[in-house]
Protein backbone atom coordinates (compact mmCIF):
# COMPACT_ATOMS: atom_id res chain seq x y z
CA UNK A 1 0.00 0.00 0.00
CA UNK A 2 1.95 3.34 -1.57
CA UNK A 3 0.58 6.42 0.57
CA UNK A 4 0.58 9.88 0.24
CA UNK A 5 0.35 12.90 2.29
CA UNK A 6 -2.36 15.37 1.49
CA UNK A 7 -1.93 18.86 1.95
CA UNK A 8 -1.61 19.81 5.62
CA UNK A 9 -0.70 23.14 7.43
CA UNK A 10 0.93 20.42 10.30
CA UNK A 11 2.71 19.13 7.00
CA UNK A 12 5.72 20.43 8.52
CA UNK A 13 6.06 18.94 11.67
CA UNK A 14 8.98 16.56 11.62
CA UNK A 15 10.01 14.11 14.71
CA UNK A 16 13.72 14.77 16.28
CA UNK A 17 16.46 12.16 15.74
CA UNK A 18 16.53 11.71 19.72
CA UNK A 19 12.66 10.97 20.02
CA UNK A 20 12.91 8.57 16.61
CA UNK A 21 15.80 6.78 18.54
CA UNK A 22 13.63 6.07 22.06
CA UNK A 23 10.49 5.71 20.02
CA UNK A 24 12.60 2.71 18.28
CA UNK A 25 13.77 1.40 21.56
CA UNK A 26 10.62 1.13 23.63
CA UNK A 27 9.71 -0.79 20.51
CA UNK A 28 12.36 -3.10 20.85
CA UNK A 29 11.68 -3.81 24.09
CA UNK A 30 8.06 -4.86 22.74
CA UNK A 31 9.31 -7.30 20.45
CA UNK A 32 11.28 -8.95 23.40
CA UNK A 33 7.97 -8.92 24.98
CA UNK A 34 6.65 -10.77 22.48
CA UNK A 35 9.32 -13.46 22.01
CA UNK A 36 9.39 -13.84 26.13
CA UNK A 37 5.68 -14.34 25.60
CA UNK A 38 6.12 -16.98 22.98
CA UNK A 39 8.81 -18.71 24.84
CA UNK A 40 6.88 -18.88 27.91
CA UNK A 41 4.58 -21.33 26.11
CA UNK A 42 6.66 -23.61 24.19
CA UNK A 43 9.81 -23.91 26.65
CA UNK A 44 7.95 -26.29 28.75
CA UNK A 45 5.52 -27.84 26.31
CA UNK A 46 7.60 -31.16 25.34
CA UNK A 47 8.16 -32.16 29.10
CA UNK A 48 4.35 -31.20 30.32
CA UNK A 49 3.21 -34.72 30.30
CA UNK A 50 5.78 -36.51 31.95
CA UNK A 51 6.00 -34.39 34.71
CA UNK A 52 2.50 -33.91 34.79
CA UNK A 53 2.36 -37.94 35.47
CA UNK A 54 5.27 -37.81 37.97
CA UNK A 55 3.77 -35.26 39.95
CA UNK A 56 0.28 -36.71 39.85
CA UNK A 57 -0.17 -40.77 38.69
CA UNK A 58 -4.26 -39.82 38.67
CA UNK A 59 -3.88 -37.63 35.59
CA UNK A 60 -4.87 -38.63 32.64
CA UNK A 61 -4.54 -37.87 29.03
CA UNK A 62 -7.91 -36.00 28.92
CA UNK A 63 -6.43 -34.22 31.45
CA UNK A 64 -3.48 -32.92 29.52
CA UNK A 65 -5.37 -31.32 27.26
CA UNK A 66 -7.05 -28.95 29.64
CA UNK A 67 -3.50 -28.47 30.87
CA UNK A 68 -2.14 -27.29 27.55
CA UNK A 69 -5.79 -25.34 26.38
CA UNK A 70 -5.63 -23.66 29.80
CA UNK A 71 -2.76 -20.97 28.39
CA UNK A 72 -5.18 -20.03 25.35
CA UNK A 73 -7.85 -19.60 27.74
CA UNK A 74 -6.09 -17.89 29.92
CA UNK A 75 -4.70 -15.41 27.65
CA UNK A 76 -8.39 -15.12 26.16
CA UNK A 77 -9.72 -13.92 29.30
CA UNK A 78 -6.62 -11.51 30.19
CA UNK A 79 -6.11 -10.06 26.71
CA UNK A 80 -9.49 -7.68 26.80
CA UNK A 81 -8.77 -7.02 30.32
CA UNK A 82 -5.36 -6.00 29.62
CA UNK A 83 -6.20 -4.00 26.40
CA UNK A 84 -8.88 -2.00 28.46
CA UNK A 85 -6.11 -1.03 30.96
CA UNK A 86 -3.65 -0.23 28.16
CA UNK A 87 -6.47 2.43 26.90
CA UNK A 88 -6.45 4.54 29.80
CA UNK A 89 -3.63 4.10 31.49
CA UNK A 90 0.29 4.28 30.63
CA UNK A 91 1.09 0.92 29.48
CA UNK A 92 4.26 0.15 31.39
CA UNK A 93 1.46 -0.82 34.44
CA UNK A 94 -0.15 -3.62 32.71
CA UNK A 95 3.20 -4.59 30.73
CA UNK A 96 4.90 -4.84 34.24
CA UNK A 97 1.94 -6.73 35.69
CA UNK A 98 1.35 -9.31 33.38
CA UNK A 99 4.85 -9.70 33.15
CA UNK A 100 4.92 -9.87 37.18
CA UNK A 101 1.77 -13.06 36.73
CA UNK A 102 3.95 -14.73 34.18
CA UNK A 103 6.95 -15.15 36.79
CA UNK A 104 4.99 -15.91 39.47
CA UNK A 105 2.86 -18.57 37.27
CA UNK A 106 6.55 -20.11 36.44
CA UNK A 107 7.48 -20.17 40.00
CA UNK A 108 4.27 -21.66 40.83
CA UNK A 109 5.31 -24.17 38.49
CA UNK A 110 8.83 -25.34 39.82
CA UNK A 111 6.65 -26.05 42.89
CA UNK A 112 3.66 -27.82 42.08
CA UNK A 113 5.59 -31.12 43.43
CA UNK A 114 5.22 -30.04 46.63
CA UNK A 115 1.57 -30.33 48.06
CA UNK A 116 0.59 -33.56 49.26
CA UNK A 117 -2.43 -34.04 46.16
CA UNK A 118 -4.18 -32.43 43.97
CA UNK A 119 -0.97 -31.48 41.83
CA UNK A 120 -2.66 -31.37 38.97
CA UNK A 121 -4.85 -29.10 39.55
CA UNK A 122 -2.09 -26.81 40.60
CA UNK A 123 -0.38 -27.68 37.51
CA UNK A 124 -3.46 -26.31 35.79
CA UNK A 125 -3.48 -22.96 37.78
CA UNK A 126 -0.19 -22.81 37.22
CA UNK A 127 -0.30 -22.91 33.20
CA UNK A 128 -3.38 -20.84 33.02
CA UNK A 129 -1.69 -17.66 34.97
CA UNK A 130 0.79 -18.07 32.11
CA UNK A 131 -1.36 -17.61 29.69
CA UNK A 132 -3.16 -14.91 31.29
CA UNK A 133 0.15 -13.12 32.03
CA UNK A 134 0.85 -13.85 27.91
CA UNK A 135 -2.48 -11.51 27.24
CA UNK A 136 -0.12 -8.51 27.08
CA UNK A 137 0.29 -9.56 23.62
CA UNK A 138 -2.33 -6.89 22.86
CA UNK A 139 -0.72 -3.98 24.70
CA UNK A 140 2.38 -5.20 22.65
CA UNK A 141 0.60 -4.87 19.02
CA UNK A 142 -1.81 -1.78 20.31
CA UNK A 143 1.81 0.07 21.37
CA UNK A 144 3.40 -0.92 18.45
CA UNK A 145 0.36 0.39 16.08
CA UNK A 146 0.23 3.57 17.92
CA UNK A 147 3.76 4.40 17.81
CA UNK A 148 4.77 4.15 13.91
CA UNK A 149 3.09 5.67 11.08
CA UNK A 150 1.46 3.85 7.84
CA UNK A 151 4.66 3.37 6.14
CA UNK A 152 6.46 1.81 9.16
CA UNK A 153 3.43 0.13 10.37
CA UNK A 154 3.80 -3.23 8.09
CA UNK A 155 7.40 -3.68 8.42
CA UNK A 156 6.84 -3.42 12.27
CA UNK A 157 3.99 -5.96 12.68
CA UNK A 158 6.22 -8.28 10.36
CA UNK A 159 9.00 -7.92 12.79
CA UNK A 160 6.85 -8.57 15.85
CA UNK A 161 5.50 -11.91 14.37
CA UNK A 162 8.79 -12.56 13.62
CA UNK A 163 9.91 -12.40 17.23
CA UNK A 164 6.45 -14.82 18.06
CA UNK A 165 8.05 -17.33 16.13
CA UNK A 166 11.47 -17.05 17.11
CA UNK A 167 10.03 -17.98 20.53
CA UNK A 168 8.39 -21.19 19.88
CA UNK A 169 11.45 -22.00 18.31
CA UNK A 170 13.86 -21.29 20.81
CA UNK A 171 11.54 -22.69 23.63
CA UNK A 172 11.65 -26.23 22.76
CA UNK A 173 15.59 -25.58 21.96
CA UNK A 174 16.34 -24.08 25.66
CA UNK A 175 14.19 -27.27 27.51
CA UNK A 176 16.44 -29.40 25.31
CA UNK A 177 19.46 -27.91 26.68
CA UNK A 178 18.35 -28.57 30.41
CA UNK A 179 17.30 -32.21 30.21
CA UNK A 180 21.40 -32.76 30.85
CA UNK A 181 20.58 -31.46 34.74
CA UNK A 182 18.18 -34.91 34.14
CA UNK A 183 15.11 -35.83 35.87
CA UNK A 184 16.49 -36.00 39.71
CA UNK A 185 18.79 -32.68 39.40
CA UNK A 186 19.65 -31.19 42.59
CA UNK A 187 17.38 -30.17 45.44
CA UNK A 188 17.71 -26.91 47.74
CA UNK A 189 16.22 -28.59 50.98
CA UNK A 190 15.84 -24.68 52.38
CA UNK A 191 13.12 -23.71 49.97
CA UNK A 192 11.81 -26.84 48.69
CA UNK A 193 13.08 -26.62 45.26
CA UNK A 194 13.74 -29.45 43.18
CA UNK A 195 16.21 -28.27 40.12
CA UNK A 196 15.60 -30.63 37.52
CA UNK A 197 14.93 -30.99 33.89
CA UNK A 198 11.13 -29.58 34.58
CA UNK A 199 11.58 -26.75 36.22
CA UNK A 200 14.60 -25.70 35.24
CA UNK A 201 12.84 -24.32 31.78
CA UNK A 202 10.24 -22.45 34.05
CA UNK A 203 12.71 -20.83 36.16
CA UNK A 204 14.93 -19.95 33.53
CA UNK A 205 11.56 -18.73 31.78
CA UNK A 206 10.93 -16.29 35.09
CA UNK A 207 14.62 -14.63 35.17
CA UNK A 208 13.76 -13.48 31.66
CA UNK A 209 10.63 -11.90 32.71
CA UNK A 210 12.24 -10.36 35.59
CA UNK A 211 15.29 -9.23 32.76
CA UNK A 212 12.00 -7.81 31.03
CA UNK A 213 10.13 -6.20 33.93
CA UNK A 214 13.98 -4.15 34.79
CA UNK A 215 14.30 -3.14 30.47
CA UNK A 216 10.47 -1.59 30.75
CA UNK A 217 10.96 0.20 33.55
CA UNK A 218 14.96 1.63 32.51
CA UNK A 219 14.40 1.83 28.67
CA UNK A 220 10.73 1.35 27.54
CA UNK A 221 8.55 5.19 27.23
CA UNK A 222 5.46 5.86 25.76
CA UNK A 223 5.18 7.00 22.39
CA UNK A 224 2.18 8.22 20.24
CA UNK A 225 2.71 9.02 16.73
CA UNK A 226 -0.14 9.42 14.03
CA UNK A 227 -0.46 7.97 10.74
CA UNK A 228 1.70 10.55 8.97
CA UNK A 229 4.47 9.71 11.95
CA UNK A 230 3.90 12.94 13.79
CA UNK A 231 4.40 12.75 17.47
CA UNK A 232 1.07 13.06 19.17
CA UNK A 233 -0.09 13.32 22.74
CA UNK A 234 -1.79 10.55 24.75
CA UNK A 235 -3.03 9.79 28.32
CA UNK A 236 -0.65 7.18 28.00
CA UNK A 237 2.30 9.05 28.52
CA UNK A 238 1.69 10.62 31.89
CA UNK A 239 4.06 13.68 31.54
CA UNK A 240 6.86 11.70 29.47
CA UNK A 241 6.66 13.41 26.38
CA UNK A 242 4.72 16.42 24.89
CA UNK A 243 2.87 16.29 21.65
CA UNK A 244 0.44 18.09 19.32
CA UNK A 245 -3.33 17.16 20.16
CA UNK A 246 -4.25 14.33 17.41
CA UNK A 247 -6.90 15.92 15.89
CA UNK A 248 -6.78 13.13 13.14
CA UNK A 249 -8.52 11.05 15.62
CA UNK A 250 -11.77 12.58 14.96
CA UNK A 251 -14.16 10.19 12.81
CA UNK A 252 -15.93 7.40 13.41
CA UNK A 253 -14.01 3.68 13.55
CA UNK A 254 -15.56 1.14 10.79
CA UNK A 255 -17.07 -1.46 12.90
CA UNK A 256 -17.83 -3.47 10.46
CA UNK A 257 -15.08 -3.98 9.15
CA UNK A 258 -13.38 -4.71 12.80
CA UNK A 259 -16.03 -7.41 13.46
CA UNK A 260 -15.03 -8.95 9.15
CA UNK A 261 -10.86 -8.84 10.30
CA UNK A 262 -12.13 -10.21 13.73
CA UNK A 263 -13.82 -13.15 11.70
CA UNK A 264 -10.92 -13.75 9.52
CA UNK A 265 -8.45 -13.48 12.24
CA UNK A 266 -10.39 -16.54 14.02
CA UNK A 267 -10.38 -18.55 10.89
CA UNK A 268 -6.83 -18.04 10.16
CA UNK A 269 -5.68 -19.46 13.55
CA UNK A 270 -9.00 -21.89 13.44
CA UNK A 271 -7.14 -23.90 10.48
CA UNK A 272 -4.11 -23.37 11.29
CA UNK A 273 -4.46 -24.69 14.49
CA UNK A 274 -6.84 -27.75 12.93
CA UNK A 275 -3.25 -28.70 10.43
CA UNK A 276 -0.87 -28.56 13.51
CA UNK A 277 -3.34 -30.46 16.03
CA UNK A 278 -3.86 -33.11 12.81
CA UNK A 279 0.23 -32.97 12.35
CA UNK A 280 1.21 -34.31 15.66
CA UNK A 281 0.21 -37.41 16.13
CA UNK A 282 1.71 -38.08 12.76
CA UNK A 283 5.19 -36.96 13.53
CA UNK A 284 5.33 -38.94 17.03
CA UNK A 285 6.32 -35.31 18.91
CA UNK A 286 4.25 -32.76 19.16
CA UNK A 287 6.76 -29.72 18.54
CA UNK A 288 9.50 -31.40 16.03
CA UNK A 289 7.31 -30.53 13.26
CA UNK A 290 6.25 -26.92 14.13
CA UNK A 291 9.84 -25.98 15.13
CA UNK A 292 10.39 -26.30 11.41
CA UNK A 293 6.99 -24.27 10.62
CA UNK A 294 8.11 -21.58 12.52
CA UNK A 295 11.52 -21.27 10.84
CA UNK A 296 9.63 -20.88 7.47
CA UNK A 297 7.57 -18.47 9.07
CA UNK A 298 10.09 -16.55 9.42
CA UNK A 299 11.28 -15.84 6.77
CA UNK A 300 7.91 -15.59 5.18
CA UNK A 301 7.23 -12.62 7.94
CA UNK A 302 10.65 -11.08 6.13
CA UNK A 303 9.44 -11.70 1.97
CA UNK A 304 5.80 -9.92 3.68
CA UNK A 305 7.87 -6.89 4.26
CA UNK A 306 9.05 -6.51 1.11
CA UNK A 307 5.63 -7.28 -0.92
CA UNK A 308 3.69 -5.13 0.73
CA UNK A 309 5.94 -2.44 -0.18
CA UNK A 310 4.55 -3.47 -3.93
CA UNK A 311 1.53 -4.04 -3.39
CA UNK A 312 -1.68 -3.47 -1.25
CA UNK A 313 -1.86 -5.97 1.71
CA UNK A 314 -5.74 -6.87 0.96
CA UNK A 315 -4.17 -8.17 -2.03
CA UNK A 316 -1.55 -10.16 0.14
CA UNK A 317 -3.98 -11.49 2.62
CA UNK A 318 -6.66 -12.60 -0.06
CA UNK A 319 -3.35 -14.39 -2.14
CA UNK A 320 -2.29 -16.26 1.60
CA UNK A 321 -6.43 -17.32 2.09
CA UNK A 322 -6.20 -18.36 -1.40
CA UNK A 323 -2.58 -20.25 -0.51
CA UNK A 324 -4.39 -21.76 2.84
CA UNK A 325 -7.72 -23.27 0.49
CA UNK A 326 -5.30 -25.12 -1.94
CA UNK A 327 -3.06 -26.35 0.62
CA UNK A 328 -6.02 -28.10 2.44
CA UNK A 329 -7.86 -29.74 -1.01
CA UNK A 330 -4.60 -31.03 -1.75
CA UNK A 331 -5.20 -33.33 1.67
CA UNK A 332 -8.26 -34.23 0.67
CA UNK A 333 -8.05 -38.27 0.26
CA UNK A 334 -8.35 -38.58 -3.65
CA UNK A 335 -6.57 -42.31 -4.42
CA UNK A 336 -7.68 -45.73 -4.03
CA UNK A 337 -4.83 -47.52 -1.66
CA UNK A 338 -6.35 -47.82 1.95
CA UNK A 339 -4.06 -47.04 4.79
CA UNK A 340 -2.54 -49.42 6.64
CA UNK A 341 -5.03 -50.65 8.94
CA UNK A 342 -4.23 -51.00 13.31
CA UNK A 343 -5.21 -54.48 13.99
CA UNK A 344 -4.10 -54.98 17.25
CA UNK A 345 -7.35 -55.31 18.89
CA UNK A 346 -7.81 -58.27 16.67
CA UNK A 347 -7.85 -61.62 17.63
CA UNK A 348 -8.44 -65.07 15.31
CA UNK A 349 -9.23 -62.55 12.67
CA UNK A 350 -12.48 -61.68 14.33
CA UNK A 351 -14.26 -57.90 14.51
CA UNK A 352 -13.27 -56.54 18.23
CA UNK A 353 -15.82 -55.86 20.68
CA UNK A 354 -15.05 -51.89 20.46
CA UNK A 355 -16.69 -52.04 16.50
CA UNK A 356 -20.38 -52.08 16.47
CA UNK A 357 -21.63 -55.19 15.11
CA UNK A 358 -23.77 -53.53 12.72
CA UNK A 359 -20.90 -52.07 10.83
CA UNK A 360 -20.05 -53.86 8.00
CA UNK A 361 -16.50 -54.51 6.87
CA UNK A 362 -16.24 -55.09 3.23
CA UNK A 363 -14.28 -58.14 1.43
CA UNK A 364 -12.60 -56.04 -0.36
CA UNK A 365 -10.66 -53.89 2.37
CA UNK A 366 -9.43 -56.73 3.82
CA UNK A 367 -7.61 -58.06 1.13
CA UNK A 368 -4.52 -57.75 0.57
CA UNK A 369 -4.12 -56.81 4.51
CA UNK A 370 -1.52 -59.08 6.94
CA UNK A 371 -2.15 -59.32 10.57
CA UNK A 372 0.92 -58.34 12.17
CA UNK A 373 2.71 -60.77 14.44
CA UNK A 374 3.78 -58.18 16.84
CA UNK A 375 0.81 -56.70 18.93
CA UNK A 376 2.81 -54.66 21.10
CA UNK A 377 3.67 -51.87 19.44
CA UNK A 378 0.27 -50.75 17.02
CA UNK A 379 0.92 -49.09 14.16
CA UNK A 380 -1.32 -47.82 11.03
CA UNK A 381 -5.37 -46.35 11.49
CA UNK A 382 -7.13 -47.81 14.06
CA UNK A 383 -9.90 -50.08 13.27
CA UNK A 384 -12.41 -48.63 15.75
CA UNK A 385 -12.35 -45.37 13.83
CA UNK A 386 -14.41 -46.97 10.96
CA UNK A 387 -13.44 -44.53 7.85
CA UNK A 388 -9.92 -46.52 7.91
CA UNK A 389 -12.07 -49.15 6.28
CA UNK A 390 -13.36 -46.89 3.24
CA UNK A 391 -11.05 -43.52 2.95
CA UNK A 392 -8.11 -43.68 1.23
CA UNK A 393 -4.76 -42.56 2.52
CA UNK A 394 -3.11 -39.43 2.02
CA UNK A 395 0.24 -40.20 0.18
CA UNK A 396 2.88 -38.29 1.66
CA UNK A 397 3.36 -36.50 -1.22
CA UNK A 398 0.15 -34.87 -0.78
CA UNK A 399 1.00 -33.96 3.12
CA UNK A 400 4.30 -32.49 1.95
CA UNK A 401 2.58 -30.41 -0.34
CA UNK A 402 -0.36 -29.50 2.08
CA UNK A 403 2.76 -28.28 4.86
CA UNK A 404 4.45 -26.09 1.94
CA UNK A 405 1.44 -24.51 0.93
CA UNK A 406 -0.15 -23.90 4.75
CA UNK A 407 3.40 -22.59 6.32
CA UNK A 408 3.50 -19.82 3.50
CA UNK A 409 0.11 -18.87 3.42
CA UNK A 410 -0.50 -18.95 7.28
CA UNK A 411 2.10 -16.23 8.44
CA UNK A 412 1.18 -14.00 5.04
CA UNK A 413 -2.24 -13.70 6.74
CA UNK A 414 -1.35 -13.60 10.36
CA UNK A 415 0.53 -10.35 9.34
CA UNK A 416 -1.64 -8.92 7.02
CA UNK A 417 -4.29 -9.54 9.61
CA UNK A 418 -2.88 -7.72 12.32
CA UNK A 419 -1.65 -4.68 9.48
CA UNK A 420 -4.91 -4.04 7.99
CA UNK A 421 -6.64 -4.39 11.47
CA UNK A 422 -4.02 -1.53 13.19
CA UNK A 423 -4.72 0.82 10.36
CA UNK A 424 -8.10 0.35 10.08
CA UNK A 425 -8.55 1.54 13.69
CA UNK A 426 -6.57 4.63 13.12
CA UNK A 427 -5.30 7.05 15.65
CA UNK A 428 -7.66 5.77 18.10
CA UNK A 429 -6.76 3.92 21.25
CA UNK A 430 -6.20 0.22 19.79
CA UNK A 431 -6.02 -1.65 23.45
CA UNK A 432 -9.47 -2.85 23.24
CA UNK A 433 -9.98 -3.73 19.71
CA UNK A 434 -6.01 -5.29 19.97
CA UNK A 435 -7.46 -7.54 22.94
CA UNK A 436 -10.82 -8.59 21.24
CA UNK A 437 -8.69 -9.89 18.15
CA UNK A 438 -6.13 -11.32 20.31
CA UNK A 439 -9.07 -13.18 22.15
CA UNK A 440 -10.36 -14.79 19.13
CA UNK A 441 -6.94 -15.84 17.66
CA UNK A 442 -6.82 -17.45 21.08
CA UNK A 443 -10.58 -19.14 20.99
CA UNK A 444 -9.42 -20.66 17.45
CA UNK A 445 -6.42 -22.40 18.88
CA UNK A 446 -8.80 -24.17 22.00
CA UNK A 447 -11.49 -24.78 19.12
CA UNK A 448 -8.94 -26.45 17.15
CA UNK A 449 -8.29 -29.24 18.94
CA UNK A 450 -11.79 -29.91 19.85
CA UNK A 451 -12.73 -29.66 16.04
CA UNK A 452 -10.11 -32.57 15.41
CA UNK A 453 -11.05 -34.40 18.04
CA UNK A 454 -14.45 -34.79 17.08
CA UNK A 455 -14.42 -34.40 13.45
CA UNK A 456 -11.39 -35.88 12.02
CA UNK A 457 -12.03 -38.96 14.75
CA UNK A 458 -15.26 -39.40 14.10
CA UNK A 459 -15.55 -38.83 10.36
CA UNK A 460 -12.45 -38.97 9.39
CA UNK A 461 -10.26 -36.75 6.77
CA UNK A 462 -12.41 -36.43 3.68
CA UNK A 463 -15.20 -34.98 6.18
CA UNK A 464 -12.31 -32.67 8.39
CA UNK A 465 -10.68 -30.96 5.07
CA UNK A 466 -13.71 -30.65 3.19
CA UNK A 467 -15.54 -28.51 6.30
CA UNK A 468 -12.36 -26.74 6.65
CA UNK A 469 -12.08 -26.04 2.59
CA UNK A 470 -15.80 -24.41 3.40
CA UNK A 471 -14.40 -22.66 5.98
CA UNK A 472 -11.87 -20.62 4.09
CA UNK A 473 -14.68 -20.36 0.93
CA UNK A 474 -16.15 -18.12 3.60
CA UNK A 475 -13.88 -16.35 4.82
CA UNK A 476 -12.95 -15.38 0.98
CA UNK A 477 -16.32 -14.33 0.17
CA UNK A 478 -16.35 -12.13 3.61
CA UNK A 479 -12.97 -10.45 2.57
CA UNK A 480 -14.72 -9.75 -0.55
CA UNK A 481 -17.66 -7.96 0.62
CA UNK A 482 -15.74 -6.00 2.65
CA UNK A 483 -12.60 -5.34 0.89
CA UNK A 484 -13.32 -1.54 0.13
CA UNK A 485 -13.79 -1.24 3.71
CA UNK A 486 -10.82 -2.49 4.55
CA UNK A 487 -8.71 0.98 3.90
CA UNK A 488 -6.39 3.25 6.90
CA UNK A 489 -8.66 5.49 8.91
CA UNK A 490 -6.34 8.70 7.67
CA UNK A 491 -7.42 6.93 4.04
CA UNK A 492 -10.93 6.82 4.77
CA UNK A 493 -11.35 10.34 6.19
CA UNK A 494 -9.11 11.80 3.26
CA UNK A 495 -6.48 12.72 5.67
CA UNK A 496 -3.76 10.38 3.31
CA UNK A 497 -4.18 9.13 -0.18
CA UNK A 498 -4.12 6.04 -1.26
CA UNK A 499 -2.23 5.61 -4.89
CA UNK A 500 -2.01 1.34 -4.84
CA UNK A 501 -3.83 -1.08 -3.50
Amino acid sequence: MILSLLPSKNRDVVETQEHYKSRWRSIWIMYLTMFLSSVGFSIVIMSVWPYLQKIDPTADGSFLGWVIASYSIGQMIASPLFGVWSNYRPRREPLVVSTAISVAANCLYAYVHVPPSHNKYYMLTARALVGFGAGNVAVVRSYIAGATSLTERTSAMANTSACQAIGFILGPVFQTCFTLIGEEGVTWKLIDLQLNMYTAPVLFGALLGIINIILIFAVFREHRVDDMGRQCSSINFEGEESGVPDQDAEGNVDHIAVVAMNFLFFVILFVFAVFETIATPLTMDMYSWTREKALNQVTVFMVVKMLSKRTGERAILHAGLLIVLIGFFILLPWGKKLPNIQWQEIKNNSIPRTVSSEMVIPFWSLQGMQLPSNHSEPVGCPVTQSWCLNTPMIYLAQYISSDILIGLGYPVCNVMSYTLYSKLLGPKPQGVYMGWLTASGSGARILGPVFVSQIYTHLGPRWAFSLICGVVIISLLVLEIVYKRLIAFSVRYGRMQEENC
